[in-house]
């Protein structure tokens, strides 16, 4: 299986997993939902792993930082459960897991689920989004806009989209339901990292909102901003941040 079959499959069976812990605790507090759905997925993914690339770090939101990954050349970068406030609600969809593979400075394989909507994106066959012809659509958190957000939304005279997890934010680029996702305020790798990977085959513009790339694998893993865009809004919307 190659390591972009293996991400698929990953972020795939773990969000299965998590639509079952999900049905499983449908009864239960949206605490203890959140609780159970980022331990057994996060289980889930280190098993598989060990399993499947033995000799592979990883990097995971819920494991504790082994140091060994910064002298390995292969890091697996994971979100076992992105978006734990929208999946312990039920009546929600807007949360992912992420799957991706840092390989010698560069990310070469992601996968983002969205179980609660059967979609995995994963490189590198991502389709580039349709057309959109009407105001550009800003992808914004439902419960904590950024400032950046509105002075984009200004630059562009766009629309603000609310949505939740960091995943589908960069999902909705990616299928064309949105036009850009700016962030800043509070990231990690595991945040961006297969998001970035699936923007990236789909042709999308991807980097810190200083203009600056992407850096994975780094000894601190706060990535606390980020801008993902058509490329045609790139330069608008990086000059509207600073």
């Amino acid at each position: 299986m190659s390591d972009h079959e293996l991400a698929a499959k990953l972020a795939t069976d773990a969000g299965r997993l998590l639509l079952t812990v999900r049905k499983e605790l449908s009864q239960a507090t949206e605490a203890e939902r959140k609780a159970a759905g980022d331990k057994r997925s996060h289980d889930y993914l280190m098993a598989a792993l060990a399993a499947e690339r033995p000799h592979d770090a990883v990097l995971s939101e819920e494991g504790a930082d082994d140091p060994v990954r910064l002298q390995a050349e292969r890091v697996w970068i994971v979100d076992p459960l992105d978006g734990t406030r929208e999946f312990s609600e039920l009546d929600r969809d807007d949360w992912a897991v992420h799957v991706a593979l840092w390989q010698a400075g560069e990310l070469v394989a992601g996968a983002v689920a969205m179980p609660a909507r059967d979609i995995t994106l994963a490189a590198p066959q991502v389709p580039a989004p349709p057309t959109h012809t009407g105001s550009p659509r800003i992808a914004v958190s439902r419960s904590r806009p950024p400032a950046v957000a509105e002075a984009v939304r200004e630059r562009l005279d766009g629309v603000l989209v609310p949505m939740g997890s960091a995943g589908v934010k960069v999902a909705a680029v990616v299928q064309g339901f949105a036009d850009v996702y700016v962030h800043a305020g509070g990231q990690y790798e595991w945040d961006s990292a297969a998001p970035v990977a699936v923007a990236r085959a789909a042709g999308l513009f991807t980097s810190r909102i200083d203009g600056s790339p992407l850096v994975y694998n780094r000894p601190d893993p706060l990535l606390p901003d980020l801008v993902v865009c058509r490329p045609q809004y790139a330069d608008a919307v990086l000059a509207a941040i600073g």
